[in-house]
């Protein structure tokens, strides 16, 4: 059997998802022969709530070569060493999931299991002052990461908050210049070949007609080819995940220290919770809530409430169903974004979901054909990919104390799937966090919601009991004194901001 090498990839939507592919595509295959083409409707808008990124896209804006600063100005950008999380465990309770690693560990022992040690013998009672990420983020401090700084700790891990309709805009300038082909219009048919059931092209409203070898659908919640071409099917996880709607406001702010967070903050409400993402020219907001729990009307005036200025526009309702496409890869059509499915974003994996699926993508782009094995291998690792970040974000429902509420008290009483469990049992047994070596949230993640949603283990691990008591104190007291005077050196953020990335007014008025 032959088959006709693969030439004409077309990209179905815009948005952060299609043209964060049609940018790493154009970019990584080059002029080599293939064409990149991509259809978007502007009568049809974006989600646009992803505005919390994860570390890892720096690893994908590096890839394509972007200038960090320059990125940050073009998408209003600011800083993100971690999530602020208030109330979740409990109303007044607040703690930090912060990025990076641990200061120091010693010998074959992990960082926590000497700080659980003396947490137990009365010696601490807060595990922040020993993370730099942490102290950083709560003094509104911020670095940039340089080999020749000599430093005995780890560079601060960061993300970044950015307008993810400028992210979009500044993607696509750069794929165009990279020979990536945009037609504008409505899509209205999709043509399947009759004796396999491929997608041979998609019709546009005004006739014009775009054929390709392989399609990628960026084209959001609707699935317009994965799933209203194909009926794919969807795997449906409200009963673990009960949030199916949510309100998005701007906010103003006056671009003091204390609005530009290097932190994004979630506020536990009645029936959900609320996201505070800080941009250099605005505040994004929104109230992610079950519908069963508040009416449409009660959560927005929760959100409208609860802003920390101005309100800039009226907010802009989205409607979803948490979970994932059965098949991601199915025949020649890939969905990217929340084409394949949708996780909310309490721990801001929208953006990285759509960087993982691409990068995968690419890993795995066949030459001639589509041979079944390539799919399967595609849509193995992607389903697992989303059920270890399902799994780390119910943690954060089952994981409280807070039955003030009828929403909370399902959320304590629910049932978490059977991986999940398994975790959070090694981990009360152990202080250990057993997970896969390749998966999305380190051990420093999971150690970080653990104990800040009050799974705490029965007993530490006894490599902690190497040291004397004396000599514990002083390890520990050691690692705080180095984090405070690394933090002390640092800029705040609000200046990082000023001196290195601040957005011109081209791109404030934009």
């Amino acid at each position: 059997m032959t088959f006709a090498p693969l030439r004409d990839i077309v990209i179905v939507g815009g948005g952060t998802a299609g043209w964060m592919a049609a940018a790493l595509f154009s970019h990584i295959l080059g002029p080599g022969g293939h064409r990149i083409h991509l259809v978007e409707s502007e009568e049809i808008g974006t989600v646009g709530v992803g505005e919390a990124t994860i570390p890892p896209i720096a690893i994908f804006n590096r890839a394509l070569g972007l200038d960090e600063n320059d990125f940050l100005r073009q998408t209003q950008g600011t800083i993100k060493l971690a999530i602020e999380f208030v109330d979740w465990l409990r109303p007044g309770h607040r703690y930090l999931h912060s990025f990076g690693a641990f200061s120091r560990s010693l010998g074959l022992g992990h960082f926590q299991d000497f700080w659980l040690r003396a947490h137990r013998l009365g010696m601490t009672d807060d595990w922040e002052p020993y993370i730099l990420n942490s102290v950083a983020a709560r003094r509104g401090r911020f670095i940039q990461p340089d080999p020749r700084r000599q430093s005995p700790l780890e560079p601060l891990a960061h993300a970044f908050h950015i307008d993810a309709g400028l992210y979009a805009r500044y993607l696509r300038r750069f794929a165009e210049q990279r020979g990536v082909r945009r037609t504008e219009g409505k899509i209205v048919r999709t043509v399947l070949r009759a004796h396999d059931g491929f997608v041979d092209a998609v019709e546009m409203a005004d006739g014009t007609r775009v054929a390709g070898d392989l399609f990628i659908d960026c084209s959001g919640f609707r699935g317009l080819l994965i799933e209203q071409a194909l009926n794919t099917g969807f795997e449906d996880w409200t009963h673990w995940l009960p949030c199916d709607r949510a309100w998005a406001v701007p906010s103003a702010h006056d671009g003091s220290a204390a609005a530009l967070t290097p932190y994004t903050r979630s506020t536990a409400r009645p029936a959900g919770w609320q996201w505070r993402i800080p941009l250099q020219h605005r505040t994004g907001n929104g109230y992610v809530y079950s519908s069963r729990h508040a009416s449409d009307d009660e959560a927005a005036a929760t959100l409208m409430a609860n802003l920390d200025g101005e309100a800039l526009a009226e907010p802009r309702q989205l409607r979803f169903t948490a979970g994932r496409r059965r098949r991601f890869w199915n025949r020649n059509i890939v969905a990217v974004g929340l084409a394949g499915g949708f996780m909310e974003p309490l721990e801001s994996t929208s953006i990285h979901l759509v960087q993982s699926a691409i990068s995968r993508l690419i890993t795995l782009l066949p030459n001639h054909g589509f041979d079944p094995a390539v799919a399967d291998e595609f849509n193995r690792a992607s389903a697992v990919e989303y059920e270890r970040i399902r799994d780390f974000i119910i943690l954060h429902y089952t994981a409280t104390e807070r039955a003030d509420s009828p929403f909370w008290r399902e959320c304590r009483g629910r049932p978490v799937p059977e991986e999940l469990a398994r975790r959070m049992r090694v981990f009360r047994a152990l202080g250990r966090v057993a997970r896969d070596h390749d998966e999305l949230f380190s051990e420093v993640s999971w150690l970080h919601v653990f104990l800040g949603q009050g799974v705490w283990p029965r007993d530490h691990h006894p490599l902690a009991d190497q040291l004397s008591e004396e000599d514990l104190r002083r390890f520990l007291d050691d690692i705080k004194a180095a984090v405070a005077r690394e933090v002390d050196a640092m800029p705040t953020h609000a200046d990082f901001i000023a001196r290195h990335c601040k957005a011109d007014s081209l791109t404030r008025t934009a």
